[in-house]
């Protein structure tokens, strides 16, 4: 069929804002739901109907019955659901036109199924794996807070009295005691214009690819920015090929899941090193941006002409690797925090003892 899968959308449409939204966990479950009617040798539309009412969501029940109303139209099912591009994205859309093409539609559903179960999972590891930090951090936070608003002031008041002169240390903590209680609304300030600042300033694509670059090299997030795209790329890449999409589309709709801007013009490179009639291996080889061990795991799916299983055996080894950057990250960042606070009550201590010892001097 010709017919295009999404249409031009120009400018603001006020329509497409009371269009259904759906979480992942719902996606998967239609998902799953029409693979297993669609094997099951029924029709599409008593497929798509079947889901609807299966479906305990009103909005995903108007979902599913908007794509039936537009297959009983005579549209493929991949036009039907381009219809909600904010749901079911170019990749998913072009896998179904695939199979719908290649007459394994129930195949392709299933590999979609599994393809949003397994993103999903990363997802929720990722969000897990910072709650933990988030929370130190936040505790950390209102420890020193508390230690700066309400504990300083009341044990210095005892040194005001006096006309002794007081060390460095404890006149910096008093300063900082005083602006965090008197002026702390100028830090929050500080803060919200900074990050409007920093947002701001990544809006245009010149600063915001230099940043991506940056972000590459930094210890520790390099790694873990390179894991989560090129796993997510590599994975997609081989469930499109495995369903029948050509390669050079397959690149292009795979190069739009890179996060990283670095990396999605690297993958654009690819695409037309690959279409000059370039191996796909070379062509990853020269970016130099993509993993060595998914390079070698491409030119040896290449050779054996198991390309798909070998693209999914990297997205599998870039996941590992994945989960192991982030545990690494993690395992540096809680003492790092653990150390910074102890660090900042031992400098109030300190900063209170001085003045004492030196008081103890003088009498002495």
């Amino acid at each position: 069929s010709a017919e295009k899968i999404t249409k031009p959308r120009a400018g603001f449409n006020l329509q497409g804002l009371f269009k259904p939204r759906i979480s992942q966990t719902d996606l998967c479950l239609i998902t799953r739901q029409m693979a297993t009617l669609v094997q099951s040798a029924m029709p599409l539309d008593e497929v798509l109907t079947a889901t609807a009412q299966q479906a305990r969501k009103p909005r995903i029940k108007s979902l599913m019955l908007q794509v039936r109303a537009r297959v009983l139209e005579g549209h493929s099912l991949a036009y039907a659901l381009g219809d909600f591009p904010q749901i079911f994205n170019e990749m998913y859309c072009s896998m179904v036109k695939a199979g719908e093409t290649a007459g394994f539609l129930g195949t392709v559903l299933e590999q979609l199924a599994d393809y949003t179960e397994n993103s999903q999972h990363t997802a929720q590891k990722l969000k897990g794996a910072m709650i933990y930090p988030i929370i130190l951090t936040l505790l950390s936070v209102a420890v020193i807070g508390v230690l700066m608003i309400f504990v300083v002031p009341d044990l210095v008041s005892m040194f005001n009295h006096t006309n002794q002169e007081l060390p460095a240390l404890t006149k910096m903590v008093i300063a900082t005691s005083e602006f965090f209680s008197q002026q702390w609304w100028v830090l929050i300030v500080g803060l919200i214009v900074l990050v409007l600042g920093w947002q701001r300033l990544l809006k245009s694509p010149q600063r915001r690819l230099a940043w991506h670059r940056l972000v590459l090299k930094l210890p520790f997030i390099s790694g873990f920015v390179v894991a989560m795209d090129t796993a997510r790329f590599a994975s997609t890449l081989s469930i499109l090929t495995s369903s029948g999409v050509p390669l050079l589309d397959g690149l292009r709709i795979a190069g739009e899941v890179l996060t990283n801007l670095r990396l999605r013009a690297a993958s654009q490179q690819v695409a037309v090193t690959v279409q000059e009639g370039g191996s796909l291996y070379r062509a990853l080889d020269q970016t130099q941006v993509f993993p060595p061990m998914m390079v070698h795991m491409v030119a040896s799916g290449e050779a054996s002409g198991e390309l798909e299983n070998m693209l999914a055996r990297s997205a599998l080894t870039q996941q590992r690797e994945l989960d192991m950057n982030l545990d690494n990250l993690m395992g540096v960042f809680e003492p790092m925090m653990i150390l910074l606070m102890a660090a900042v009550v031992c400098t109030i201590v300190f900063s209170i003892l001085l003045p004492i010892i030196q008081m103890n001097n003088l009498v002495a």
